[in-house]
């Protein structure tokens, strides 16, 4: 009869830290995956997924498996920002950290009859990533700076558009799942018109990737598809702003996140 034993799971060549932001004294749980192979000639492109807790290790091993040789993709280095609760989502950190200010009046009742918990922290938690995130992660690994990819999901999605339209210039490619375009009555359409102002339509050469799952709520796939359909006119295949988007058949919202990771990889290292 074979024994059982029960203990923390360890995971090859991952390691976990906890750094705290310079501001504001959060404490974030940063989950990073090694790769076990020689950097690329320009160091190894880097996958930041927001809410680490529920995404990381799915990242980590579609990474791992797309980047085998002979035929993957270069070895990359994989980040997984989550939360010292250890929660998949944790509502309160992510809820303040992915979201611009809302107006009183601009945000739906919750399912579950709660106030929102405490929101508007998109910015310092830009400032996290920009000043404390990403020099710690280029001080361990010797990484291409023209090659990051940031991945959220939710509000998560909401937050990687907040970043593009900001800061376009932090990461190289942005992928936005099943985005919260709803938040404070569509505020970001606001801040996507400032930014199409900002470079007088002539957009800066980044990708932008959405996923979305079919079977979501139909006001989270019409939201995407029409912000997806006024970023076409920007589209520039010659070295420009290029905006892709996957529709998963049969998934709802949560059920996309496998798929929508995979895609990701996918997107980020090709």
């Amino acid at each position: 009869m074979s024994e059982v034993k029960r203990s923390a799971l360890s995971v090859n060549y991952c390691e976990e830290h906890r750094l705290l932001a310079q501001r504001n004294g959060r404490e974030y749980r940063i989950l990073i995956a090694m790769p076990t192979e020689p950097p690329p000639p320009g160091g190894y492109p880097v996958l930041y997924a927001l809410d680490g807790d529920a995404t990381f290790l799915t990242m980590a091993e579609a990474t791992r498996l797309q980047t085998r040789k002979p035929h993957g993709f270069d070895p990359a280095v994989v980040v997984g920002i989550g939360y010292p609760s250890g929660e998949p989502f944790d509502m309160s950190r992510r809820c303040y950290d992915f979201t611009m200010p809302a107006e009183e009046g601009t945000l739906p009742e919750r399912p579950d009859g709660r106030p929102w918990p405490e929101n508007g922290g998109a910015d310092l938690f830009l400032d996290f990533l920009e000043h404390d995130l990403l020099p710690f992660i280029a001080g361990l690994f010797p990484v291409d700076a023209s090659r990051r990819t940031l991945f959220g999901h939710s509000l998560g999605g909401l937050f990687v558009l907040h970043a593009l339209f900001s800061q376009p210039s932090l990461f190289s490619r942005y992928a936005a799942g099943s985005p919260s375009i709803w938040w404070g009555n569509g505020a970001i359409l606001e801040q996507f018109d400032a930014f199409v102002r900002r470079f007088d339509g002539r957009l800066p050469s980044v990708r932008l990737l959405f996923t979305l799952g079919a079977e979501e709520l139909s006001d989270m796939v019409e939201d995407a598809e029409k912000l997806f359909a006024k970023l076409q006119p920007f589209k520039d295949d010659n070295g420009g702003f290029r905006p892709e988007f996957v529709k998963f058949p049969e998934e709802e919202h949560v059920s996309v996140l496998p798929a929508a990771i995979s895609r990701v990889v996918k997107f980020g290292l090709s």
